[in-house]
């Protein structure tokens, strides 16, 4: 159990560094993420059972997260829709491109290599583990760098404040759409990496995500408050560890697994109220290293 909540942990985390990048960074309330992580694994599974490399596929994933996003910021930047409304719109238009992509509601990967496979030097139970540090760790390093160059420190400003970007001569709307294509693009990897791991993709695997990627958010700061970006990073790694043993757990006590989209809800407006109970309740007490 606790092996498999790591693993699961790992690949949701994935999930929670592309949202992070819209919610945190770019203060984008963007709800493509429900379309564009199902039309990640949609492609990568479709793409492995024509023959195709997991490799090629997953990167593939990647792509098809890219376009989503990329779509949302043009309806948002030239189009002038609200953000709420272009995001809700691609959302909706994915649920038919994955239908002409996999020709059903769902495909199965059954009898198909997979990305994990070729982990497979190692313990059975391990090598999902390594798949999962593996990417997380490239995620990690790409963002980092990326956040790092001039190009990502005007991402950063627009997020900050806008009007004070375009002051410096920052293309804002160029940054927003940038924003969005790479968050998508990493929630479209995720995609094709978990239904790589479930052994199936299906266009309703996005309903409910983003309440999961942030709580492995809301979580992580939570309980790491006062950290740097690349501790924020990581934080948010530990809290979709963290969040996937919560339901593991629920599974285990016997609830009806049929709920557990309830529960995700639960959870986040939990978490999300932490730092408000404790200011009223628990003053004066530490919820995590840093602060003590």
């Amino acid at each position: 159990m606790i092996l498999s909540t790591i693993n699961q942990g790992l690949l949701w985390a994935i999930l929670g560094l592309g949202v992070y990048l819209t919610f945190r960074v770019l203060n984008f309330p963007d709800m493509t993420t429900e379309g564009s992580f199902p039309l990640g694994g949609a492609v990568a599974v479709t793409l492995i059972t024509h023959g195709f490399s997991p490799i090629l596929a997953t990167i593939a994933a990647f792509g098809a997260g890219c376009l989503a996003g990329l779509v949302t910021g043009l309806l948002y930047t030239k189009g002038k829709i609200p953000t709420l409304l272009a995001g809700i719109l691609v959302m909706t238009s994915c649920n038919s491109i994955m239908l002409m992509i996999m020709g059903r509601a769902n495909m199965g990967l059954l009898n198909n290599k997979r990305l994990q496979d070729y982990f497979s030097f190692l313990p059975s139970d391990i090598a999902p583990i390594a798949l999962g540090v593996l990417a997380v760790s490239i995620v990690i390093a790409a963002m980092m760098y990326f956040l790092n160059t001039n190009l990502g420190q005007a991402f950063v400003a627009t997020g900050d404040n806008d009007d004070m970007a375009r002051s410096f001569g920052i293309n804002t709307d160029n940054m927003e759409l940038l924003g969005l294509v790479i968050s998508n693009g990493i929630i479209g990897l995720a995609g094709g990496l978990i239904s790589q791991s479930d052994g199936y993709a299906d266009v309703n695997k996005g309903v409910g995500v983003i309440v999961i990627g942030l709580a492995s958010i809301i979580i992580g700061e939570v309980f790491f408050a006062n950290v740097t970006f690349l501790e924020r990073l990581i934080a948010i790694v530990i809290g979709s560890i963290f969040y996937q043993g919560l339901i593991m757990l629920i599974i285990r006590l016997g609830f009806n697994t049929n709920y557990l989209k309830l529960f995700s809800a639960i959870i986040l407006a939990i978490c999300l109220m932490i730092p408000t109970l404790k200011e009223k309740f628990f003053k004066g007490v530490k919820l995590n290293a840093s602060n003590r």
